[in-house]
């Protein structure tokens, strides 16, 4: 008896679209579609879950040959030889195994030992002229009491930036607050520092920045095009909801002068695509109707959604039944960009096409963001943070910009994270694509950044699985869509 046959399970995932059966590959993150011979093969080892490559050789030879007898035009007959190709196959893919075969580390008992850091955030102005009621930023003061960082911590950020990582191909320098147009000054003075620095080294250098939009006009706008800044817009969509909780210190709407600004940006602005994010809070799962107002009545070119799951203020919490109401939602507007997207056309739904585009480029991620890595911020003293939403916070900061990055105390909390031992994403189907879920609302919700986000699992599964049939859809009937509107957006 040869050595006994079972399928890693934790490997492989199966999704039916429109009666084609789909295999995803867990580990690599790939698509592929199944044919008879291999979709067999896996149902056999499913019900009987240890066999013998000789049985089950035997096995699917005598079942293939009495299908193909009995309907010779809808079976087709496999020979031995075909049947042990694929099963070597699926062992090198390690989607069965045969106890001898040391299986591939996953991708999350990794360890970090290098750094590449080519983003910073940089928090320019604790102060914010808004008052938003469910704002998830700690460190978050009135515009009379914001703390700005100077120019001499700005400078001395990026040459922290050239210093630890000097050989990246690109790099990022995000602008945040508070509102960060508060202290356009700095920003300006940052700009033509960065540009030149980055000249001398001949690396490109690219700016960020999120903003409420209340403190933009014409000349800053202008200004804005001419450095190609990445632009995103906080706003929640029409009066009535972006009103409830985007309010002015004074507990006024801001609908009104948001989206007078908005437009004015949208009617200048060339140099890049500018977007809108839209916060979701207790009460608010109408994806549709605030799609439909940013994207096709204002002219924003994408709009991404953002559930609060886990914010300080329970009050502003969607609850789980909310939640599923907002996935069931997403989910209806992905039927619509399916739609459109098999007509050659972008209807802009920033969730849909980052998940596309995980699944296109077969994205496999061992953590679920850069933060920690690729991108630190750094709040108005200079210390470094784990990301943007973490500057304020108890929980320690990573070195500073005078001293360089902690990067020892940096290993030490990825492995945590890293590290899927007992836990709900050692064996996940969706484990390198959501990777735990968001450190900052792992931190809100247990008070623990390291320990994944369970409380929507499901949801995020039911979500991964509609986005491949969704892909398929697309790859199988306009696979142009991906070259004109999905890998484009790198480009920006």
């Amino acid at each position: 008896m040869g050595a006994q046959l079972k399928l890693v399970e934790q490997n492989l995932h199966l999704v039916e679209v429109h009666q084609r059966q789909l295999l995803f590959h867990i580990p690599s993150s790939s698509l592929f579609e199944l044919d008879d011979l291999t979709l067999q093969l896996i149902q056999d080892l499913r019900q009987q879950p240890e066999q013998s490559a000789e049985q089950l050789v035997s096995a699917l030879q005598a079942k293939f040959s009495e299908q193909q007898a009995l309907f010779p035009e809808q079976h087709s007959w496999f020979s031995k030889q075909q049947i042990e190709e694929v099963i070597q196959e699926m062992l090198a893919l390690e989607l069965i195994s045969d106890g001898s075969r040391q299986l591939t580390p996953e991708i999350g008992t990794k360890t970090i030992s290098e750094f590449p850091l080519n983003t910073l955030v940089l928090n320019v102005n604790t102060g914010c002229n808004l008052s938003c009621s469910y704002c998830y930023k700690e460190d978050l003061d009135k515009p009379s009491a914001g703390r700005k960082m100077t120019l001499e911590t700005a400078k001395q950020s990026i040459e922290m930036l050239l210093q630890e990582s000097p050989d990246e191909e690109r790099y990022n320098i995000v602008f945040f607050g508070g509102e960060p147009l508060s202290n356009f000054s700095l920003i300006v003075e940052v700009v033509n520092y960065a540009e030149r620095r980055f000249a001398q080294f001949n690396k490109p250098v690219d700016f960020t920045m999120t903003t409420n939009a209340t403190l933009l006009s014409e000349e800053i706008v202008d200004w804005l095009n001419a450095h190609r800044f990445g632009l995103s817009v906080s706003m929640d969509g029409p009066k009535a909801i972006h009103d409830k909780n985007r309010i002015t210190v004074g507990g006024q709407g801001t609908y009104d002068v948001v989206s007078r600004k908005a437009r004015m940006l949208l009617s200048r602005y060339r140099s890049r695509p500018i977007g809108a994010r839209v916060t979701l809070t207790k009460g608010i799962t109408d994806i549709e109707r605030i799609w439909r107002h940013l994207h096709q009545e204002l002219g924003f070119a994408e709009v991404g959604f953002a559930p609060v799951t886990s914010g300080d203020i329970s009050a502003f919490n969607l609850s789980y039944q909310e939640l599923g109401e907002v996935f069931a939602n997403m989910k209806r507007l992905g039927e619509f960009y399916l739609e459109e997207a098999l007509a050659h056309r972008n209807i802009g739904f920033s969730n849909m096409h980052q998940l596309l585009t995980d699944l296109h480029e077969g994205n496999k991620k061992a953590l679920p963001c850069g933060a920690g890595v690729a991108m630190l911020a750094v709040d108005h003293k200079g210390d470094l943070n784990l990301c943007h939403r973490f500057t304020g916070s108890d929980l320690n900061t990573f070195g500073d910009v005078q001293t360089g990055m902690d990067k020892p105390a940096l290993a030490e909390f990825l492995q945590q994270r890293l590290d899927r031992t007992d836990t709900g994403c050692a064996s996940c189907r969706i484990r390198n694509l959501c990777s735990g879920g968001c450190y900052h609302e792992s931190y809100a919700r247990y008070n623990d950044p390291a320990q994944p986000t369970y409380h929507y699992c499901d949801l995020m599964r039911d979500w991964v699985d509609f986005g491949i049939q969704v892909y398929s859809r697309i790859m199988a009937e306009n696979p142009a869509f991906f070259d004109d509107y999905i890998s484009p957006r790198r480009a920006h």
